[in-house]
């Protein structure tokens, strides 16, 4: 390992703000150009957005992968055991096809957005397990079949491990009714539906050491199985001041020793602190997006693409949650009705200053 004197310690530091916050004249470049050479950058998007002339223009600038915001989703696109909703599916996939654009699908199996018809009978009880695996089976074999050979990756199953630390998998209705069995399941019945598609586990919150620990059990576990299961997603929901760069190296160095991809998959920075925390009556978190706010977002972004970039060899690719800030989910989360501002580009779609930060390097 080298050490640094004091000296040389702040002049690496000074180089460093003054690359990040160097904002040279605009160009033709955008992200997918500067890391033409490490990795695809991706973005979630709504069918709106591509109907938006400057949010198409930005999309098609910037990066040349995509992922359904919500349209791919159980509920959104399966709502009810008869009825399918492709119209916004496709037409995502239609523009992604129509311009070269790769794309990840976006998900087969999640404890949340899942219909409720799924896990009943038609009297109103919770079905077998030999009943729910069908669904889940015909739900896989519809969608995936569908975009056969152009949706190259799927998010299979959707953060099943517990938030509970003394426990491996969350007790959703999927493993109340199903055990552990349903998550072997769907990442076989993906793999019968398109051989060729990379197969993710996607989670939150996967810099955590005691949570990398039960995720990496669970995919060792699937892997020894021999099921089919290629890659995690590590979600990527991050803050000003979390995670660590080490805790990042940690993670990607953990999971790839699995021989498996690894991919950031809904990347977005929050200038809040209060991370999954629900907001209580008497959290006094002044709200915005302030000069100091905007510096920390700026040096995290940095920080984390250093981190990213020196592990290109592990990462196949990085896809933000949302285009702007003019939208996203994390307007509403955790505390309602609080505007975030978690992205490279602001509500005008301009870039910020932690799109420089991104950038340059």
């Amino acid at each position: 390992m080298k050490h640094y004197s004091i000296a040389a310690t702040l002049i690496l530091t000074i180089f460093f703000n003054i690359r990040c916050f160097s904002q040279p004249k605009p160009d033709d470049k955008g992200l997918k150009d500067y890391y033409k050479n490490y990795f695809p950058i991706g973005v979630a998007v709504t069918p709106g957005q591509l109907r938006d002339p400057a949010q198409r223009s930005l999309i098609l600038k910037h990066f040349n992968s995509i992922t359904a915001e919500n349209a791919m989703k159980m509920g959104p696109i399966h709502p009810e055991e008869d009825r399918y909703n492709w119209r916004d599916a496709d037409a995502i996939v239609e523009f992604a096809v129509a311009n070269g654009l790769k794309v990840r699908g976006h998900n087969l199996c999640w404890h949340k957005q899942a219909p409720k018809w799924i896990f009943l009978d038609q009297a109103g009880n919770t079905v077998t397990k030999e009943v729910l695996l069908n669904r889940l089976k015909a739900h896989i074999y519809a969608v995936v079949g569908r975009y056969k050979g152009k949706i190259y990756a799927w998010d299979v199953v959707n953060e099943a491990i517990s938030d509970n630390p003394k426990m491996l998998l969350r007790n959703s209705l999927w493993y109340k009714i199903c055990g552990e069995d349903y998550i072997a399941k769907a990442f076989e019945y993906a793999h019968q539906a398109d051989p060729n598609a990379v197969l993710f586990y996607n989670d939150y919150n996967t810099e955590s050491p005691e949570k990398r620990e039960r995720i990496f059990q669970l995919l060792k576990k699937l892997k020894d199985a021999g099921v089919p299961v290629h890659a995690v997603g590590l979600q990527g929901h991050w803050s000003i001041i979390d995670p660590s760069e080490a805790s990042l190296n940690a993670s990607i160095t953990r999971f790839s020793a699995l021989d498996i991809d690894v991919q950031v998959t809904e990347l977005d920075m929050s200038v809040y602190t209060d991370g999954n925390i629900v907001e209580q009556a008497s959290n006094t978190e002044s709200r915005g997006f302030s000069a100091d706010r905007e510096y920390k977002q700026q040096m995290q972004y940095a920080k984390m693409f250093s981190i990213l970039r020196a592990n290109k060899a592990s990462i196949t690719g990085v896809t933000f949650w949302n285009l702007s800030d003019r939208h996203s989910w994390l307007d509403n989360f955790p505390v309602r009705g609080r505007k975030n501002f978690p992205l490279l580009f602001d509500d005008q779609l301009t870039p910020k200053k932690a799109y420089w930060g991104v950038v340059n390097f």
